[in-house]
């Protein structure tokens, strides 16, 4: 059965939520049931599973030159 959820939000916040979501092709609602579906799978001794995708690029920077911080300003810049 599903049941109506009011949240309050920062409208930026908002906005850029439903950007996201019809980026992925989903409706906010079924991104916010996803994220809570997450949190209950989950324990502190339990690790979430990950996409073989995301397997496959762990390590890929281990021996680059880019620095966290360089890294972190990237994002910033991206995403901000």
């Amino acid at each position: 059965m599903a049941t109506k959820l009011t949240l309050r939000m920062d409208d930026r916040l908002i906005n850029r939520a439903k950007i996201y979501a019809r980026r992925s092709g989903k409706s906010l609602s079924q991104l916010v049931a996803d994220f809570f579906t997450l949190l209950g799978q989950t324990s502190k001794d339990e690790k979430p599973s990950i996409s073989p995708k995301v397997k496959a690029l762990r390590g890929l920077l281990k021996d680059s030159s880019i620095h966290t911080r360089e890294y972190k300003r990237h994002l910033e810049e991206k995403y901000l």
